[in-house]
């Protein structure tokens, strides 16, 4: 009923000249409360741990090496062998320390516990290089004073920085930043159970913003074990796009069949995790096949694309990469410049809004390919073959997509677009009178990460003009496939591609 409204109200501002009104849902006052909440952005205890690594390795390497060329090089002459040596036990500590059980977040977070470890840990390597130089017979040729140093100012550096890291590691939990931001859905005795159960476990993760139900009986209860119900499970989709929701979480019970795989046609599109609670159920599987949650036993249904490490590598990957294409293009970017300025008069740019990472509405820069006097910032009419509102200029820049050189800026400066990515939509694209996501199931799993400027879809063809079902349902289709199969060289297969598919791919493009 509301979406039907919506939806007239948008058709009757058309009409009538105005902008578009565009749809949103409209979430519960218990909602509104959560998404109202100033949330800050997440940091992935996985890249967290990578990075103490990698820090781990770089200081005992710095202090090995400081103390070999500043006391025994200068006396005894450079050695190969002290160099392998403080890279052997720096890889020793480090492979160590993981068998040790201390590169772990909830370990960061103490202190006798990653302490006690740790200089258990460090004391092991050494004695276990003190034992190899024995029976290598290597002993007198060692310098003690540096080997004793070693160890006392080494392990002073480790102290330090886990002092360090401990600090930051407490204030990110204090903020937020390490929460797994978590709805429930189920409403009843089975999720009353489930949140008592995560609210009970220490040092968890798991914050529980509320539930959601569709039922209206008895058996929907207002809150559950003091997490308030917040809606329907509509809603979930429109609250993710308002607030930070990192997982979603069933706590309906596995002999709920139908009523999950209804769920899950809604939810799927979200770029979320998406569980189901195995708590209360009977039927019990190999513990391999559960991922826990604490104590909770979970079944893993859509996992959130392109995430911890992986997406550290295509923010590199977007930053280096971008940049240097920036600079290359900078000479092309102020000839088409001069070139739309001299044929209209009206600014060179224009900013249309477009969809962006989970709905988020993006401005995305372009050259102006329109007179000044026509421009359509919300693409609610499709430019077609021989479009008037085309100028001369326009209609080469469109063809060669020249005019999408500007979205570099939001690649580079602004980081709403990624090189590689689907692209980004206009917010009321439409195939004929109904919206994109009305003509395709699924179509929004294409916002499931960010949008980038050139993808899989628009190399194989399908860019430019979308008027029929075939289109749009084949750009969605390749979108999604490159979702699943992501990876750092792919982006740079579809980026090295894209020239020669401008060139020859370019059929529908007006």
């Amino acid at each position: 009923m509301l979406d039907a409204a919506a939806s007239a109200a948008m058709t009757a501002g058309t009409a009538m000249g105005q902008p578009p009104v565009e749809r949103r849902r409209r979430l519960t006052p218990a909602a509104l409360a959560v998404t109202n909440e100033k949330v800050p952005s997440a940091y992935s205890p996985i890249v967290i741990a990578g990075a103490v690594r990698i820090a781990d390795f770089a200081l005992i390497a710095f202090v090995g090496l400081s103390l070999y060329f500043g006391y025994v090089a200068p006396r005894s002459g450079f050695q190969w062998e002290y160099v392998a040596s403080i890279f052997g036990m720096t890889l020793a500590t480090v492979i160590s320390f993981q068998a040790a059980d201390i590169y772990d977040v909830e370990v960061f977070r103490g202190q006798l516990k990653q302490m006690t470890r740790m200089i258990s840990a460090w004391a092991f390597v050494f004695l276990l290089f003190i034992g190899a130089s024995f029976f290598a017979k290597l002993g007198g040729e060692v310098s003690r004073l540096w080997l004793g140093a070693f160890f006392l100012v080494g392990l002073t550096a480790l102290i330090a920085e886990r002092l360090i890291l401990r600090t930051l590691v407490r204030d990110w939990a204090r903020d937020g930043r390490l929460d797994r931001r978590t709805v429930i859905v189920g409403s009843d005795q089975n999720g009353e159970q489930l949140v008592e159960a995560l609210n009970k476990q220490d040092d968890s993760d798991i914050h529980v913003l509320g539930v959601f139900d569709d039922r209206n009986d008895n058996r929907a209860l207002e809150a559950c074990a003091g997490s308030p119900k917040l809606g329907k499970v509509d809603d979930i989709v429109e609250f993710a796009r308002r607030t930070r929701v990192d997982l979603v979480l069933f706590a309906l019970p596995i002999s709920a069949e139908t009523r999950i795989l209804e769920m899950l046609k809604k939810l799927w599109v979200l770029p979320v995790d998406i569980r189901l609670s195995a708590h209360t159920n009977k039927l019990r599987f190999r513990p391999r096949a559960y991922s826990y949650l604490g104590d909770v036993p979970t079944l893993d249904v859509f996992e959130a694309p392109i995430t911890d490490w992986d997406l550290v590598m295509k923010w590199l990957f977007d930053r280096v990469v971008g940049g240097i294409c920036l600079l290359l293009a900078l000479p092309v970017m102020a000839l088409v410049a001069l070139a739309i300025k001299l044929d209209s008069p009206g600014p060179v740019l224009f900013r249309q809004k477009r969809f962006g990472f989970n709905n988020e509405r993006i401005d995305v820069f372009k050259f102006r390919s329109l007179y000044h006097h026509q421009a359509d910032p919300t693409a609610s009419k499709v430019v077609t073959k021989d479009d008037p509102r085309v100028t001369r200029v326009g209609r080469f820049i469109r063809k060669t997509s020249l005019d999408e050189l500007p979205q570099l800026f939001n690649v580079v400066f602004k980081g709403n677009l990624s090189l590689v990515g689907p692209r980004p939509h206009a917010v009321q694209g439409k195939l004929q009178s109904r919206l994109f996501d009305e003509a395709v199931d699924g179509y929004f799993a294409r916002h499931r990460v960010k949008p980038g400027i050139t993808g899989w879809a628009q190399i194989n063809g399908w860019r430019g003009e979308i008027d029929n079902e075939e289109k749009i349902q084949k750009r969605v289709e390749f979108d999604l496939y490159y979702i699943e199969n992501w990876s750092v060289l792919f982006d740079l297969y579809i980026l090295l591609k894209t020239p020669l598919a401008l060139l020859t791919k370019n059929e529908n493009a007006y």
